[in-house]
């Protein structure tokens, strides 16, 4: 039987935050950043450059950013930044492909979600072209946030505040949803959102929609919805209608050569998508608990 706690995911101890050093980058540090703060986790910033380009003082400024949020005083020393319950580390790196690279980093350190900023174009930087920032994500098969390039997304860079209200989470009999549903709700309950609504959605015939327990969140309430017609184009089109702050989804990757063509449903939202995506991998989440 599920469980309706809103605890029912394993809390997060690492989270990894490939950076580019780019404007672009910085809503996706900012979200790193608060979830990090939210699960006082461990923050670990990769950049990689494939000619040694960048310095340390290119990387987001942790502790600057934290004082314009003000969580901690003006002029403050680095051991500031521990007493908020985290760690930083900042790993710099050169390689000729930095998706290997951050792959490569990935298997021997590991992580519980990374945080991408990604380009829906197909060129510039490799991790934030749409097809680069997947592609890690679906060889490290970790919980990964996109922040798609012009999104602000829920978290302000400017004073760290949270706009999250409404969570949409497209459901089907396979991949199961209870890793988005979970996920979803824990996200929720633990950047403190006191009111919002999480949207369940199935494209398809309203009499086969999957049966999704909801987990307790205080404040927060749960709305099913079924249409019809194309998965991508219902999920976008419903995101808009709905002014989704989040999009979260199940994904059990690419599993046959039709979706190797057109990229997996998560990939695809993504392309279109006008707010960040959470995708959670099915596989890995399920080890995770059972």
């Amino acid at each position: 039987m599920e469980q309706r706690d809103a605890t029912a995911i394993p809390l997060l101890q690492r989270v990894f935050h490939p950076s580019d050093f780019s404007e672009a980058g910085d809503a996706a540090f900012a979200h790193a950043l608060v979830i990090a703060l939210m699960a006082k986790a461990t923050l670990t910033i990769l950049h990689v450059s494939d000619r040694g380009h960048g310095s340390w003082t290119d990387f987001p400024g942790v502790r600057e950013t934290l004082e314009r949020w003000r969580l901690l005083p003006k002029n403050s020393e680095r051991a500031d930044v521990s007493k908020l319950g985290i760690n930083v580390h900042k790993v710099q790196m050169s390689h000729s492909d930095p998706v290997e690279s951050v792959t490569t980093y990935l298997d021997a350190h590991g992580t519980d979600l990374i945080v991408l900023a990604t380009d829906q174009r197909k060129w510039g930087i490799p991790w934030l072209n749409r097809s680069g920032a997947t592609g890690i994500a679906r060889t490290s098969r970790e919980m990964t946030l996109f922040i798609p390039k012009g999104i602000k997304g829920f978290v302000s860079l400017d004073d760290g505040s949270i706009s999250l209200k409404n969570i949409l989470i497209p459901i089907a009999p396979i991949p199961s949803a209870r890793p988005a549903v979970h996920a979803a709700a824990r996200l929720a309950a633990g950047l403190h959102r006191e009111a919002g609504t999480f949207t369940l959605l199935h494209v398809g015939e309203e009499d086969a929609m999957p049966s999704v327990t909801d987990p307790d969140v205080s404040g927060w309430h749960w709305n099913r919805m079924s249409k019809r017609g194309d998965v991508i184009d219902v999920v976008n089109q419903v995101a808009k209608a709905i002014d989704a702050d989040l999009i979260v989804m199940t994904t059990d990757g690419r599993n046959d050569w039709f979706d190797a063509m057109r990229g997996s449903h998560s990939e695809r939202v993504l392309q279109e998508s006008g707010c960040p995506l959470l995708t959670i991998p099915v596989d890995g989440w399920m080890a995770s608990v059972l």
